[in-house]
């Protein structure tokens, strides 16, 4: 028996188990709400394309029925991150001691919102809502909050209802149960198209919240102190994902598919509701507006000092520096 030729062929298995080992992928489980909306999805279109695995990240994705069903999660440690979580709902966690960190913007401006009634409705535009209902998501949301600005904006006494995801809120608009529903782009335009609604206002219409953050991505901050590095990667993979899916059409023929849209409607569609701007990861802009407002809808008991507004951005602000 060859004895050297034997031992050369042990060690060389040994350090292909070892190299194996090394480079192992590493596990990120993520939630994520609203399948099909185009900011919601790119994870999953960009996870299907090998970005993350390009960059050593065994994605699990878990698909909530909203934001703060995704947050919550993240805060239990079921799962590490949320990639869209409505900002106000994010700073209250945080305020009450939440294990959660912010790592990014995850969308600005509120474009892809938009605000409707059925075709037949007296209501023509957030004006004429007084004694109304008019519709968000949960408690803390994105919808919450440019709902509740689009209400005052309007100087009416509209009731904010929370209604859930877009189908089940379209449901409760049709019968008649709500007065104002909410959707996203692409989600509903259908509807309008055939005349089914009409369309009142965008989220853009609210004041200011062109330029607010309205939804960030949080991390369990257990997770994130295990794991800095895999977090690194993991926000890597996602510039890199935005940047394919903005500079060619395999992502939006995904979406057009996974939304029954031509190619052109999808288009349309992403232009109008998902400026690669308004998807950046960094900065988060108008922090200061969003804990304002976090008081004025019950989500904070009193303002942040200015200390404390600078931690609750510190981890994001260390992740990305100026870039994003």
């Amino acid at each position: 028996m060859n004895y050297s030729r034997s031992l050369a062929a042990v060690t060389f298995a040994s350090a292909l188990s070892v190299g194996s080992i090394g480079y192992a992928a590493d596990l990120v489980r993520v939630a994520s709400s609203q399948k099909g909306f185009w900011d919601q999805t790119l994870i999953l279109f960009g996870d299907e394309a090998g970005i993350f695995d390009k960059h050593d990240i065994d994605l699990e994705i878990l698909w909530t029925s909203g934001g703060s069903e995704a947050q919550q999660a993240v805060i239990s440690g079921s799962m590490d991150i949320s990639v869209g979580t409505g900002v106000l709902g994010v700073i209250s966690a945080w305020d009450k001691g939440a294990p959660l960190e912010i790592i990014s913007a995850s969308m600005t401006g509120s474009s892809d919102l938009y605000w409707y009634v059925r075709a037949d409705s007296e209501i023509q535009s957030m004006a004429d809502t007084a004694g109304a209902t008019v519709s968000f998501s949960r408690p803390g949301s994105s919808t919450n909050l440019v709902a509740a600005k689009l209400v005052a904006a309007a100087g009416t006494d509209a009731e904010l209802t929370p209604t859930g995801g877009p189908a089940g809120t379209m449901t409760q608009v049709m019968s008649g149960q709500i007065d104002v529903g909410w959707s996203a782009i692409p989600i509903g335009l259908d509807r309008e198209a055939s005349g089914d609604i009409r369309v009142i206002a965008t989220g853009n219409d609210a004041p200011n919240v062109q330029n607010q953050t309205v939804r960030v991505q949080i991390v369990n901050r257990g997770f994130l102190e295990e794991n800095r590095d895999v977090v690194e990667r993991f926000l890597a993979a996602y510039k890199e994902t935005l940047d394919w899916a903005y500079s060619g059409d395999e992502a939006l023929q995904k979406w057009a598919e996974m939304n029954d849209l031509t190619m052109e409607e999808a288009r349309s569609a992403r232009d109008r509701g998902y400026t690669r701007e308004a998807v950046s990861l960094y900065p988060l802009n108008g922090m200061e507006l969003n804990v304002q407002e976090a008081v004025e809808n019950d989500r904070l008991d009193e303002p942040l000092s200015a200390e404390e507004l600078e931690a609750m951005m510190a981890m994001a602000a260390e992740l990305h520096g100026a870039g994003g």
